[in-house]
């Protein structure tokens, strides 16, 4: 179901609300900065999570829907997030709310939760935290985390150039917050595996939209 979520007054974004008929929870999903709610990557894991019973509300950013390839700056992400949620609650207000995104969606959602914790949210879930640009390893870009208070989940792939695993693991375990922390082997930060690993890259999907279910599920429960 298409959306139009009004971000301030004279900002709208799109959105698609995907809502399966045994659903428990929902997901408010964020994409990476330069992707949208028709990008692949976006679209497989909203459609992989209505299979599993999980309905979604994925949206895009301002800059996206205005065609700049420029991200949007913080405020704005952080206003259009608590649109989004707040949309999200409203269309499916019996259901368990989560929010979180691919990369830099992930990363905007859990700085508005730092800030001013989003209303309803259960937990949080990130899809390749992007720690530091790459090959500049560095951790400020986590020291908000300390400040959120609900579970997380993250997906983190081996090679993924923007978050060296030794420092994400770090990070993590410094965490009060209880923290889940999944580490796919021979992945990108796009969560590509090569080829000679004998895996492909819709195995991972798969097996990381079952690491998401069963974690939204067990706090749920």
């Amino acid at each position: 179901m298409p959306l139009s979520i009004t971000v301030t007054a004279g900002t709208t974004v799109s959105a698609i609300a995907m809502t399966p008929d045994d659903a428990t929870c929902c997901l408010a999903f964020a994409p990476g900065a330069g992707g949208g709610i028709n990008h692949a990557y976006t679209v497989a894991v909203c459609e992989g999570l209505a299979v599993r019973g999980m309905a979604t509300v994925r949206y895009q950013f301002p800059s996206i829907e205005n065609g700049s390839r420029r991200p949007d700056q913080p405020k704005l992400c952080h206003k259009t997030i608590q649109a989004a949620v707040a949309a999200a609650h409203e269309l499916t207000p019996a259901l368990a709310l989560f929010a979180g995104g691919k990369s830099f969606g992930g990363r905007m959602t859990s700085q508005i939760q730092a800030i001013e914790p989003l209303p309803h949210v259960r937990g949080l879930c990130f899809f390749g935290f992007p720690l530091h640009p790459p090959k500049r390893p560095a951790t400020t870009r986590a020291d908000h985390l300390s400040l959120v208070d609900i579970p997380m989940l993250f997906l983190q792939g081996t090679r993924d150039e923007l978050a060296d695993l030794t420092l994400m693991q770090g990070v993590v375990a410094r965490l009060n917050a209880p923290v889940t922390f999944k580490v796919i082997e021979h992945a990108d930060h796009s969560f590509h595996v090569p080829v000679r690993t004998g895996m492909t890259d819709s195995e991972v999907m798969r097996s990381m939209l079952d690491d998401v279910a069963t974690w939204a599920a067990a706090i749920v429960a």
